[in-house]
């Protein structure tokens, strides 16, 4: 138990630190400097005074209906985003690719005339209104921001309270869940790679069990970091997130490494 309440008190270190203190290292570079941000959107995306819009990159805010949740928690999120943001400079900080096909800014945001540089990201994540989504493209601070999302989640607090934002467990991904962003822990049992694709399977019948499937193409991201998914993810704990689609048993196609945290194993008693 002590050592779960360091635990737990280390990731608050880090999402207070990242939250309001020095701008991380992970951080891309500064792309607009010291811009007042004038609106929230009602779909989340900022907009600067002088017409620009911005992406919060690497979170995904609530959706109310879309994730099968109540509206209200989706309210909750625009309204506290808004608050940390309305009427303040910001940093808009950006890496290739720079811009989302709409033309809006992907950028790491950070409040620069309040607390001293407030990195809205982790600010949301860590008051439950926001889940991490990894994009391929764009891999920065992946690290940090889980830390974040974790320790709300250990508090049960925000989108933590409710069940449609639960974490499920590979041995019960419901139907219902088809169509929705889910985040997924198990421990795989078994991993192959068929025609250029990656299977980890997380139960004995791949007809009906989850599966995370890494595509043909995306498999150079995972080389280029020397890991070949059939070795490195075999019998390992991970957790997984993305899309829940159906390929023969729920399925979530992965397509970096940053997309999969590998978790402790727990040991035998407690894992009965």
């Amino acid at each position: 138990m002590a050592r779960r309440i360091a635990f737990i008190s280390l990731i608050l270190l880090v999402v207070t630190a990242g939250a309001a203190g020095a701008v991380p290292s992970c951080a891309p570079p500064v792309e607009i400097a010291n811009v007042p941000i004038a609106e929230v959107e009602p779909n989340g995306m900022l907009v600067t005074n002088d017409g620009r819009a911005a992406k919060l990159e690497g979170v995904l805010l609530p959706a109310g209906a879309r994730d099968h949740a109540p509206q209200y928690l989706q309210q909750q999120a625009l309204s506290e985003l808004s608050g940390l943001v309305h009427g303040h400079l910001a940093n808009l900080d950006a890496r290739p690719p720079k811009e989302d096909r709409y033309g809006r800014l992907r950028a790491q945001v950070f409040i620069t005339d309040d607390a001293p540089d407030l990195w809205v990201q982790t600010a949301m994540l860590s008051r439950g209104l926001a889940r991490v989504s990894i994009l391929p493209d764009r891999i920065e601070c992946s690290s940090e921001l889980y830390a974040a999302e974790s320790a709300a989640r250990a508090q049960h607090i925000g989108i933590w309270t409710l069940s449609a934002y639960a974490v499920r467990p590979a041995s019960d991904v419901p139907p219902s869940d088809l169509g929705t962003f889910q985040i997924v822990e198990g421990k795989v049992t078994n991993a192959e790679v068929r025609s250029g694709r990656a299977y980890l399977n997380f139960g004995a019948d791949w007809k009906t069990d989850f599966t995370v499937t890494i595509a043909p193409e995306d498999m150079k991201n995972f080389h280029d970091r020397n890991i070949d998914p059939a070795t490195f993810y075999a019998g390992k704990t991970l957790r997984v997130r993305g899309i829940v689609e159906r390929l023969n048993g729920p399925e979530i196609e992965i397509a970096t490494p940053e997309q999969i945290e590998r978790l402790p194993d727990l040991p035998p008693q407690a894992a009965k």
